[in-house]
């Protein structure tokens, strides 16, 4: 779905009152109902963690790191049973996963003495149960949880969702009989910064040659597609030629604005494909690196 700026600037002033837990989605569906849960997920998730890291430095300054831990302590202790860590990461607006990882290692550095591992650290926040004390791992497994935007479980859903459109880029490429490379392809032909397909022959959409494709199972807003365009698209563009970006979850209208330069933005798979010359585009076909 692509959005103007002004629809995206109308959802971005509504999240900028939300904190990241499941409840604030019913929240934005219901004040924007014509937008796919996904693509509001998508924006309150960019708009997060652009704020967390504006702020992330407070909390981990050491009276900060104390003060949390003391206020947790005191709180669970009276409410053994209450989700005492999540109301502290909300009261505070700070990421519930996050606030887990300082107060966990806050809790492992008294009980061992020293700065645990990160090995340790991860293991207990992805697996509750191995943390020594039962009140604090059922605070960390709610906290976990109830973060849609951070933490071990949320980690796990991007990549799974990532890999998902990835897969259905390539069965929409099979269906239209279209040849490509696929990123594990081009990794063993020895290329190490891929987009996702390389088309053997290219195609034409809304009039644009593409040669490859990259799929983003997110929303394109300002800040992440500038960082893609500097760190990927144009890498691409300089290397295989013009291609086409998929925004699975939309964009912002406006920056689809390089297609004369060579980079198309889609939120969907194109429909309008025109397969090239193969002899014509020849010379545009990735070649096994030298």
């Amino acid at each position: 779905m692509k959005l103007s700026r002004a629809e995206y600037k109308e959802i971005v002033r509504w999240t900028d009152q939300l904190r990241p837990t499941r409840q604030c989605m019913k929240i934005l569906k219901e004040r924007f109902p014509n937008h796919s849960q996904s693509t509001l997920l998508s924006i309150f998730s960019l708009e997060y963690q652009k704020r967390i890291k504006r702020t992330i430095s407070r909390h981990h300054a050491p009276d900060a790191i104390e003060s949390h831990y003391q206020r947790y302590l005191s709180e669970a202790k009276a409410h053994p049973t209450a989700p005492v860590l999540l109301e502290l990461a909300n009261e505070v607006d700070l990421s519930p996963a996050l606030m887990a990882r300082i107060i966990l290692d806050r809790f492992l550095q008294g009980l061992e003495g020293g700065v645990p591992s990160k090995i340790v650290l991860s293991s207990m926040l992805k697996e509750p149960s191995l943390i020594p004390d039962q009140i604090l791992a059922n605070n960390i497994y709610q906290c976990t949880i109830n973060d849609c935007c951070y933490g071990p479980l949320v980690d796990c859903i991007k990549h799974a969702i990532g890999q998902e459109h990835e897969v259905l880029l390539c069965e929409k490429l099979k269906e239209r009989n279209l040849s490509f490379l696929d990123e594990n392809q081009l990794r063993v032909m020895g290329y190490d910064k891929t987009p996702d397909i390389i088309l053997e022959v290219p195609i034409a959409v809304e009039g644009h040659i593409v040669h490859w494709i990259e799929s983003k199972a997110s929303f394109g807003d300002d800040h992440s597609h500038r960082t893609y365009l500097n760190e990927q698209f144009w890498s691409y563009w300089n290397r295989f030629g013009p291609g086409l970006v998929i925004y699975w979850y939309g964009f912002i209208g406006e920056l689809d604005c390089q297609r004369d330069r060579g980079i198309l933005l889609k939120d969907c798979f194109p429909t309008d494909i025109v397969t090239l010359s193969h002899a014509a585009q020849q010379d545009r076909l990735p070649q096994e690196p030298e």
